[in-house]
């Protein structure tokens, strides 16, 4: 049997179905050692995943969860859009002209070391406590490892490759698109699901600093009354929203983009 006879539409649906199951399973044993760590414990400070389900369904009923969570959704869209694009470009430029790249290399590593605390509050006095400060600071912060990883990935583009493609003269939206942007295509994924699991973090230290909305500001509302329940069932729809885009999103345009390496 040749090596294309594993790689059929049944294989992989196959395939990914079992992925699924497995990741599954490994979510419902959390869920159970949670139920265990809980009852053990014996105490508020820790509700048991069924508490904090009836405070999902309470919070969404309502209609004040979805409002919170749509808006750090926005907030999230909008400076990943922007922390990829500028990242993006500004790393295959360092990547393909050294003399920027060490003309930038010492701006780039300021960048990736100021705290994000620090870009929070300067934007926050700056711009004001709006949600241009907001949505700015939590791209600034994300902008410096976009560079890092695409402009690893611009180095690493193979140049014999581009040079086959200039010897046949071949149009040059056709070279980026065909030759150099697939062999890119890894780094930017992985620019990318950095990116979501950062910006998701500092998107809530931001509310919480300076915004009067959102999941960060509820989180904090919750904790100055010590709901841990609220904080809790805030958390699990975070998160089931951030499994949701990373499986029915980066994943698949993971193994789209990357589907000519196999």
């Amino acid at each position: 049997m040749d090596i294309a006879s594993h790689d059929t539409p049944l294989v992989r649906f196959r395939m990914r179905r079992q992925q699924t199951l497995v990741r599954a399973a490994s979510l419902v044993g959390l869920a159970l050692l949670w139920q265990i760590v809980a009852l053990i414990a014996n105490s508020d400070v820790l509700p048991g995943p069924l508490a904090v389900f009836y405070k999902l369904i309470v919070h969404t009923a309502s209609g004040e969860l979805p409002y919170h969570l749509a808006i750090t959704l926005a907030r999230v869209a909008v400076a990943f859009g922007l922390a990829m694009a500028i990242g993006t470009a500004v790393g295959i430029v360092m990547g393909r002209y050294q003399q920027l790249d060490l003309a930038f290399d010492g701006a780039l590593v300021l960048g990736l070391n100021i705290p994000a605390l620090v870009t929070i509050i300067l934007c926050y006095v700056w711009f004001g406590l709006n949600d241009v400060a907001a949505v700015l600071a939590v791209a600034l912060n994300k902008i410096p490892t976009v560079v890092v990883m695409v402009r690893e990935g611009a180095r690493a583009v193979d140049p014999k490759l581009l040079a086959v493609a200039q010897a046949y003269r071949v149009p040059r939206i056709v070279t980026l698109r065909q030759v150099f942007l697939p062999q890119l295509y890894p780094y930017l994924m992985g620019a990318a699901r950095s990116g979501l699991a950062l910006i998701w973090k500092i998107v809530l230290v931001v509310e919480l600093l300076g915004r009067s909305n959102g999941v960060g500001f509820q989180l904090h509302l919750y904790y100055q009354f010590f709901d841990i329940g609220s904080i809790l069932a805030y958390t699990l729809a975070f998160a089931g929203v951030v499994l949701l885009v990373e499986g029915l999103v980066m994943r698949p345009l993971e193994h789209r983009l990357t589907r000519w390496r196999t």
